[in-house]
């Protein structure tokens, strides 16, 4: 009798112990998804995958007119002083084959636009680095939260090594800190039509 509650009990306790080894591995794989960005924050759209490098790929499809979309995103390396928590992000969306838009996401409140685009659409100066080259660009500023950015750019960007962007923001100047090395070009050549291009400085 003794033996079989001792049999009984050891049995328990292995299956008690199988189970929170089960839960902490699932727990370990949500946060390491968590992690990595992958976890989609849009309804409709597939949860990212790897695009090569720091780069993640998600798609979706419009309901109304079935064009298929893929979306590319890059976090940078650091954080902004006032959110230690949301990374500054460049995402670029392509419908169809070609690219629809690319908009650098600060994750912070901008400053308020400090020039006017060529059309009068109010514009914030920015300093960029794509590898060894650096210059000015006015990036059309949309609702104070994130830049439009110019397709020179992003051609820059894709095939670089070093990307920054450094801005004017509500708590001072500050950079923003890439390495988009690795993304496959292919991909995006098929995605967004989009090739990389050494930057010009004109």
């Amino acid at each position: 009798m003794k033996v079989s509650r001792l049999f009984g009990k050891t049995i328990g306790f292995d299956l008690a112990a199988r189970a929170v080894l089960l839960s902490c591995l699932i727990g370990a794989a949500a946060w390491a998804c968590a992690q990595s960005g992958a976890m989609t924050p849009y309804q409709d759209e597939t949860d990212g995958v790897s695009a090569g490098g720091k780069w993640l790929e998600f798609h979706s499809s419009d309901k109304m007119t079935g064009a298929k979309k893929v979306r590319f995103e890059i976090q940078a390396d650091n954080y902004f002083r006032e959110d230690p928590e949301y990374k500054p992000r460049v995402n670029l969306s392509c419908n169809d084959g070609k690219l629809k838009w690319a908009d650098f996401n600060p994750g912070v409140r901008l400053a308020p636009p400090n020039r006017p685009g060529f059309w009068g659409q109010p514009q914030l100066e920015v300093m960029v680095r794509v590898d060894d080259a650096h210059y000015f660009k006015g990036w059309n500023w949309m609702r104070g939260r994130f830049l439009s950015m110019d397709k020179g750019t992003v051609r820059g960007m894709i095939g670089s090594k070093v990307f920054k962007v450094e801005l004017p923001t509500r708590s001072g100047r500050q950079i923003a800190e890439f390495s988009p090395a690795g993304l496959n070009l292919d991909r995006i050549k098929q995605a967004c039509d989009l090739t990389p291009k050494k930057p010009s400085t004109d």
